[in-house]
């Protein structure tokens, strides 16, 4: 992504034509009732939309923010069910729920730029209006626990990886920075290096195809016409185990969905796919079963904005480690993975 993202929350920086968008939430203040007995039985979400009058999204946000309490207790999920007499209590200032699962670990910073290790399920930045939960925000609550004026320090975006890819991400502090960051990403003169786990035997490879938005069912694809942006992605083979294969790849450039779609395309689709499994799926073969995308982003390099000094940093997945891999293979019967070169 070029320039600054679109939005201005907690401090972002937003295109001057983009609308403020308010909080919809903003409004809302403590409150506190006696769930009805016609009501019990119903899950936390139905009960606060009828005592709030407010849409599924925002009770969602509600209660995955944390402001949610019964009888006392935190609001674990939406689906929580609440018995008749239970004391529901909305506190609007409560702090949102830890969850290591969720929190970024900050692997650099000085006052020019950040770089962070994104943990998998969170958007590097929003993608729809008021998404909330993504890797700028979780750096933002890293700064909180520091004690740090979180929103007072602008962020400007000059890459991201998927929502479903954990590891390194880097911000640009100031306008400087972003516009010498933006510069390196746009030139291709970063070092890009990702750990994936992908479906049989792959052969090490360099990949090279014109991606375009629409192969013509609706997916990202590579174009048969050479229509599109040029990717080239560099594979290397790092161990085998029979049904699938560990894989280092380095990018030499970084389009959309990049690795995802050439390993795929190839026949080797990423372990945890969901958007680029359908010709896998058309083959008759059967995908192996994983808790998340299997695709890290293990090294990340560039040049400093403002000294031009070489910076560059590494990140370990315990989920791509040799055991927790045995562990997803172990679920799946013999023989039941085809292997292709």
């Amino acid at each position: 992504m070029r320039g600054s993202v679109g939005l201005r929350r907690a401090g972002v920086r937003r295109l001057p034509s983009t609308p403020r968008l308010l909080d919809p939430l903003a409004s809302l203040v403590d409150r506190a009732f006696v769930v009805d007995p016609a009501h019990g039985g119903l899950a936390i979400a139905s009960v606060l939309r009828r005592a709030l009058g407010r849409p599924w999204t925002e009770v969602r946000r509600l209660i995955d923010t944390g402001k949610v309490f019964i009888d006392g207790q935190r609001a674990a999920r939406a689906g929580q069910v609440v018995a008749a007499g239970q004391r529901i209590e909305l506190r609007m200032a409560a702090p949102r729920p830890r969850d290591p699962r969720r929190e970024v670990r900050i692997a650099y910073e000085d006052v020019q730029v950040v770089v962070i290790d994104k943990p998998p399920g969170v958007s590097t930045v929003p993608y729809e209006n008021r998404e909330q939960g993504t890797a700028m925000d979780l750096l933002r609550d890293a700064w909180r626990r520091q004690g740090r004026a979180a929103t007072r320090i602008a962020l400007h975006v000059v890459h991201r990886i998927d929502k479903d890819t954990s590891g390194l991400v880097v911000f640009a502090k100031g306008k400087r920075a972003e516009i010498g960051l933006a510069a390196q990403f746009r030139a291709h003169r970063t070092q890009r290096q990702y750990l994936c786990l992908a479906h049989g035997d792959v052969h090490v490879r360099r990949v090279e195809s014109f991606l375009m938005r629409d192969r013509g069912d609706g997916l990202r694809g590579s174009s048969p016409s050479g229509r599109g942006k040029r990717a080239v992605t560099h594979v290397d083979v790092v161990e085998r185990f029979g049904a699938a294969t560990l894989c280092r790849v380095r990018l030499e450039t970084g389009r959309t969905h990049q690795i995802r779609i050439h390993m795929a395309e190839r026949g080797h689709p990423l372990v945890g796919e969901t958007v680029y499994i359908r010709d896998y799926l058309r083959s008759g073969a059967e995908p192996i079963a994983a808790p998340r995308l299997m695709l890290h982003a293990e090294l990340l390099g560039f040049a400093h904005p403002t000294t031009g000094a070489w910076l560059s940093f590494r990140s370990e997945t315990p989920d791509l480690a040799p055991a927790a891999i045995a562990r997803i293979l172990s679920s799946r019967p013999p023989g039941a993975f085809p292997t292709r070169g």
